[in-house]
């Protein structure tokens, strides 16, 4: 390659000689500054045709594309459009008809969880009337049905209808009947259950306790499936094995909750027309209180509602005896006793229509006594006997 130098001051420099294959300076063609008429006449003719001068400039973007532009394009309108994102219920319906439900007010920290089945939980509530009144109640039903689905460190606002609270009857002074509530609740903590195998005693009688009297509560509300589910939760804490010494007094102190537990159960079985569970029931307290009035009558009412109305009137007779100026034992043992009449006559039609004589029964043979055909058996009978040793002592004779 040529390198172009500054000229040196001593004066021009002798011109190189031309080399070899390319031709002098001269002989190539010069288009800058020729100047040709024809050319000029062309150059004005076709000036109308040149764009102006503002709309020459850069190409458009699409006629210069970067490198990948086609991939990406192809990419992007392959990938399918994000679905928008649903707008997340305020208000959680918890068993899906209305009647109760959950509103996260402050959700849990991060890493929080819900309460485990079995564990014992701690709740701040403020409880309130729907006109804003507040009330010191605590509506266990509500609370156990919303509670479970929190999490620790939350906070929510929950509605429960009255079915879930206090019911048609209320809660005298302060809740009004058929009142709903609404409950600020939050869950503080959630730790794992009491082993009952080391209950000592009065620990096991106040946890027995809290059971029967939540199933009070339910069956006050006519909720007689959660009120089952509470007296056996009672029973199963007071018949559990114990590992701590408990005293005479303890003892019979749980023996007594036990029976008021089996007595609300069978009650309870009774409303549910669980026949055969309340029976079973009534003979677990009879075990330990032959003399139990209360046993005596459910029991008694179980056989009456399974038609055994033979076995129902001594019992009922049995609980009446005990306790004589009881109405309610007066009233269903008379009732049972004009069902049983009903229920024999009936059957005694029914018997005579099978035996073809719907009038009266056929008499009996004046001539015949009961003894006359029985006396003919017993002397073959003995005429038989008679033969049988006379012929064992010939055989006897000739050996």
């Amino acid at each position: 390659m040529a390198s172009c130098a500054e000229p040196s001051a001593m004066g021009p420099e002798p011109a190189a000689p031309p080399l070899a294959g390319i031709p002098p300076l001269e002989d190539f063609e010069v288009l800058d500054g020729v100047e040709d008429a024809e050319g000029e006449e062309e150059e004005e003719e076709n000036l109308s045709e040149v764009r102006p001068l503002e709309d020459i400039g850069q190409p458009p973007l699409e006629e210069t594309e970067q490198p990948g532009a086609l991939a990406r394009e192809f990419l992007a309108a392959m990938e399918p459009e994000p679905e928008p994102v649903p707008v997340p219920d305020e208000w959680l319906d918890i068993l899906g008809n209305g009647l109760l439900r959950k509103k996260t007010l402050v959700p849990g920290p991060p890493g929080s969880s819900r309460p485990a089945k079995g564990q014992v939980v701690t709740v701040q509530l403020q409880t309130s009337l729907e006109n804003g009144t507040r009330v010191q109640e605590e509506p266990e039903l509500a609370l156990d049905l919303s509670v479970p689905l929190m999490d620790v460190g939350e906070t929510a606002m929950v509605t429960a209808d009255s079915k879930y609270c206090y019911g048609p009857q209320g809660r005298s002074p302060y809740i009004p009947p058929h009142a709903a509530l609404c409950l600020e609740v939050t869950l503080k903590t959630a730790v794992d259950g009491p082993d009952l195998e080391m209950l000592t005693g009065q620990e096991r009688v106040a946890l027995a306790n809290r059971k029967r009297e939540c199933g009070n509560a339910h069956y006050q509300r006519a909720d007689f499936v959660l009120a089952a589910n509470s007296y056996d939760l009672a029973i199963k804490a007071i018949t559990s094995s114990a590992k701590v010494d408990m005293t005479f007094e303890e003892e019979e102190q749980l023996l007594q909750l036990k029976v008021k537990c089996l007595n609300n159960l069978a009650a309870s079985q009774l409303k549910l027309d669980h026949y055969r569970a309340a029976l079973r029931s009534c003979s677990l307290v009879l075990e330990h209180q032959p003399d139990n009035i209360k046993a005596l009558f459910r029991k008694g009412k179980v056989l009456a509602q399974q038609g055994e109305y033979s076995e129902a009137i001594p019992i009922l007779r049995a609980a009446l005896k005990l306790e004589p100026s009881n109405k309610t034992i007066h009233a269903e043992l008379s009732k049972l006793v004009k069902k049983h009449a009903a229920q024999r006559s009936t059957e005694t039609a029914l018997y005579r229509k099978m035996l073809g004589n719907p009038t009266r029964l056929p008499a009996k043979c004046p001539g015949k006594g009961a003894w006359s055909i029985p006396w003919k058996w017993l002397f073959g009978a003995t005429a038989v006997a008679l033969g049988g040793v006379a012929l064992s002592v010939v055989i006897a004779a000739r050996n």
